[in-house]
């Protein structure tokens, strides 16, 4: 899978573009025995954890195994760089947010929710990528990231994050 992403990311295309190729080259990994060695399989009771699976020598893309265990969860947040994430065990939700500026101050508004199964791939982009991700199942999920950037150098693909939207807005 690695060298699939390397030749995407070489073609340097915009991030959404590169984002959707990604994508499919991830998808058919999914869901495979043996992809993940048991201790990239392995949780954390406090928060997600994130397991550095490569990262590129020049720093244009990571791969990464995120465990979620029932429960954990994202901050509303957005991203450096393109991301694309794949479910590979397990279930998340995911919700999707915009900024509306239809008064005095932007706010963010839920404008999607969906449940991700084994095989589902999300794949976004700068500036449209807000959003939480959550283990909303009774089992640990897994999932698979790809980013356009280097997490091992940088900690984290999160740019920043957002308070919550009051209920119902």
């Amino acid at each position: 899978m690695t060298g699939a992403v390397r030749e995407i990311v070489g073609r340097r295309l915009h991030p959404q573009p590169t984002a959707e190729l990604v994508g499919a080259a991830l998808r058919g990994h999914l869901g495979a025995p043996g992809l993940l060695a048991a201790p990239h399989c392995e949780g954390h009771p406090d928060r997600y954890r994130q397991h550095l699976l490569h990262r590129e020598p020049d720093g244009t893309f990571s791969i990464v195994a995120l465990v979620w265990l029932p429960g954990q969860r994202t901050p509303i947040h957005d991203h450096v760089s393109w991301c694309v994430a794949g479910v590979h065990q397990g279930q998340e939700s995911e919700q999707r947010y915009r900024v509306v500026s239809d008064g005095p101050t932007p706010r963010l508004v839920l404008f999607e929710e969906v449940l991700n199964p084994v095989g589902a791939i999300s794949a976004i982009a700068p500036p449209g990528d807000i959003h939480r991700v959550r283990n909303a199942g009774a089992a640990k999920a897994i999932s698979i990231h790809v980013y356009g950037a280097d997490v091992a150098a940088l900690g984290s693909s999160i740019r920043r994050t957002y308070p919550a939207p009051p209920e119902g807005t």
